[in-house]
C-alpha cells in the first residue's frame, strides 16, 4: 500500500503456471471445473493458497534471491501438488516490507491431469483428473517434512515445523491485532492532539491477554490452586482443569479459550512443570546505580528502576522506601510479583516527571475533572441522539400514514373510513402532535436531514466516548498509582482511613 492507503505493484516479483498460462489461470481453472461440473455451487472450496516464507537473513547470509525462490516453489509445487492448474508468485518484500521473502502457491482445487500416485496421496482418487484436492493432517505434515527438507538442502534457515508451537497466533489473530493497533493508533493521535499521553499504545487480541497472563503468574505460582486463584484475582481471567487440558475464560467472551489454541506453553502438562519454579526470589542490591536512560524499557526490567539516579524526589522517597524492606524476612512474605509491581509505579512517577505527591495529586484532579467534563459533553450528545432518533421515528411514521388520512379527507363515509385504518390514522396523529412540540412553526425537517444530522452526532459520540474513556482510564491509573504511592511511602493510613489496600499497578 501506499502512503494514502491504495494498492501498487511491488518492487520485484516473479510469477509463472503450471499447467496453465498464469495470465488466463481464472479461465482456464473455469474450464476444467465446467468439465468435471464441479466447483459450480457457492459453498464449494474453489481453490487452496499455500505460502513458504522464508527467514529474513537468508537474502544476505545464504545468498537466497527472489528469482531462487521462485525456482524453489516451482519444484515444491510440481513434488507435491501434481496434475493441479497452480500459479506460484514470489516477491521479496514480504509483507509491509518485513523483508522475508515469500513464495505464493494458489492451485484449482480440482486435479486437471491424471499422476501417478505418490505415497503422500491417502485416497485411491487422489491422483485422478476431476477429483478435488483433499487437504487432511498427514498431507499438512507431509508438506511441512517436504519443506523442511527443501531448505536443508538448500543451507537456508528453518524452524521445526513439526513441533506444535509454544505460542501458536494464527492468521486469523494476527489479522485482528493489526486491525486492533490501527484502530487505537487512530484514538490516541487524538489524544496526543489534546496534549495528554495516550495510557495504552499497544493493542492485545485476547489469546495475547491470556498468554501474557500466564507468563508472568505460572512462574510465582507453587501450584495450580495458587496460579488458578492469582489469574482470577489480578486479571479475572478463570482456568479450568477438564479431562487433562487447561482452557481460559475472559468476562468479556462467551466461550472459553482452550490451551490448544494459545500454545503448548499455555497446557495442563507445560504449566504443570514450572509451577513453584521461581516461587520467591528478592531484589538483587548488586546492581550499580546509573543515571536514568530514557531509551531503556523499564517496563521489561522494572527492578532496575530502583537503581537509577533520580532528580525527582518523589522517586528518590519510594527507592529508599522498596530497598529498605529488602530484608530476608520480607523477601520470603512478599512474591515477586509485588516486589516488581512496586517497581512499576517508580517507573510511572519516573516517566511521568512527578517531582512530589501533590504533583500527582493534582494530576489527578485535573484528569478527574477533564473525565467529569467529557462525560458531560458525551452525555449531551447521546440525548441530543435520542431525541434525533425520536424525530426520525415520528417523522417516517408521519410521512407513511399521511397519505391514509389525505385519502380519509376525500371519503363520504369517513366513520366507516376511520374504523378501517383506525391504527395508521392514530399513529399519523400521535407522530404530528409530538413534531409540532418539537418544531413549533409547523415546518418539520426532511428525512435526509435528519439523517445526515444522525450520522454527524454519532461520529462526535464517538470521539467524545474515546476521550471519555482516555480519561476514565488515566484516572483510573493515577487512582490506583497514588494509592501505591502512599503505601509504598508508608502514607496509606493517614490517606485513606478507611480503605483496604487495592491491587498494584501492573
Amino acid at each position: 500500500m501506499d502512503e494514502q492507503g491504495r494498492k501498487q505493484l511491488r518492487d520485484e516479483y516473479y510469477i509463472d503456471g503450471i499447467n496453465c498460462e498464469p495470465m488466463f489461470f481464472e479461465k482456464e481453472c473455469e474450464m476444467v471445473n465446467k468439465k468435471y461440473h464441479k466447483n459450480y455451487r457457492y459453498d464449494e472450496i474453489k481453490s487452496h493458497h499455500y505460502v513458504l516464507s522464508f527467514d529474513s537473513s537468508d537474502k544476505t547470509e545464504r545468498g537466497l534471491t527472489g528469482e531462487k525462490a521462485q525456482q524453489l516453489g516451482l519444484e515444491f509445487a510440481r513434488k507435491n501438488f501434481p496434475g493441479h492448474q497452480m500459479l506460484v508468485v514470489t516477491h521479496t518484500d514480504g509483507h509491509n516490507h518485513s523483508g522475508n521473502i515469500h513464495v505464493h502457491i494458489v492451485l484449482n482445487s480440482v486435479r486437471k491431469e491424471t499422476v501417478a500416485e505418490e505415497d503422500f496421496m491417502e485416497r485411491p482418487c487422489d491422483h485422478k483428473a476431476g477429483y478435488k484436492h483433499h487437504q487432511t493432517r498427514a498431507l499438512l505434515s507431509h508438506l511441512q517434512k517436504s519443506l523442511m527438507e527443501l531448505c536443508e538442502r538448500e543451507k537456508l534457515h528453518q524452524i521445526d515445523l513439526l513441533s506444535p508451537s509454544a505460542s501458536k497466533i494464527t492468521q486469523e489473530e494476527y489479522w485482528a491485532q493489526r486491525r486492533g493497533q490501527k484502530n487505537l493508533d487512530e484514538i490516541n493521535k487524538q489524544i496526543i492532539e489534546d496534549g495528554y499521553i495516550p495510557t495504552q499504545t499497544k493493542f492485545q487480541t485476547q489469546k495475547q491477554k491470556i498468554r501474557e497472563a500466564v507468563d508472568e503468574l505460572a512462574a510465582v505460582s507453587k501450584s495450580f490452586e495458587e496460579f488458578q486463584s492469582q489469574l482470577f484475582e489480578k486479571y479475572k481471567i478463570t482456568v479450568i482443569e477438564k479431562r487433562g487440558r487447561y482452557s481460559y475464560h475472559l468476562p468479556e467472551r462467551e466461550k472459553n479459550i482452550s490451551e490448544r489454541s494459545l500454545g503448548t506453553h499455555y497446557g495442563k502438562e507445560y504449566l504443570s512443570n514450572i509451577y513453584g519454579s521461581r516461587a520467591v526470589v528478592e531484589i538483587p542490591d548488586i546492581r550499580p546505580t546509573k543515571d536514568y536512560d530514557p531509551n531503556y524499557d523499564y517496563h521489561a526490567d522494572p527492578i532496575a528502576i530502583i537503581y537509577i539516579r533520580s532528580n525527582l524526589r518523589l522517586v528518590t522517597d519510594l527507592q529508599t522506601c522498596v530497598k529498605a524492606q529488602q530484608s530476608q524476612v520480607y523477601a520470603h512474605k512478599v512474591k515477586l510479583t509485588n516486589l516488581k509491581q512496586m517497581a512499576e509505579t517508580i517507573v510511572y512517577v519516573q516517566e511521568h516527571g512527578y517531582d512530589t505527591r501533590d504533583d500527582l495529586q493534582n494530576q489527578y484532579n485535573e484528569i478527574l475533572s477533564k473525565g467529569q467534563r467529557a462525560k458531560s459533553a458525551l452525555n449531551a450528545v447521546s440525548a441530543e441522539l435520542k431525541v434525533t432518533n425520536m424525530q426520525l421515528k415520528h417523522l417516517g411514521s408521519y410521512y407513511a400514514n399521511r397519505r391514509i388520512y389525505n385519502q380519509m379527507t376525500k371519503e363520504l363515509n369517513k366513520k366507516e373510513f376511520r374504523k378501517e385504518h383506525q391504527k395508521e390514522l392514530t399513529a399519523y396523529k400521535e407522530s404530528k402532535e409530538w413534531l409540532k412540540g418539537q418544531f413549533p412553526d409547523g415546518t418539520f425537517p426532511t428525512v435526509k436531514e435528519l439523517q445526515i444530522k444522525k450520522e454527524a452526532l454519532e461520529n462526535r459520540k464517538e470521539t467524545l466516548q474515546s476521550n471519555y474513556e482516555y480519561y476514565r482510564d488515566y484516572e483510573k491509573d493515577l487512582k490506583t498509582v497514588t494509592f501505591n504511592v502512599d503505601e509504598i511511602l508508608g502514607l496509606d493510613a493517614e490517606r485513606h482511613p478507611s480503605k483496604q489496600p487495592e491491587v498494584l499497578l501492573s
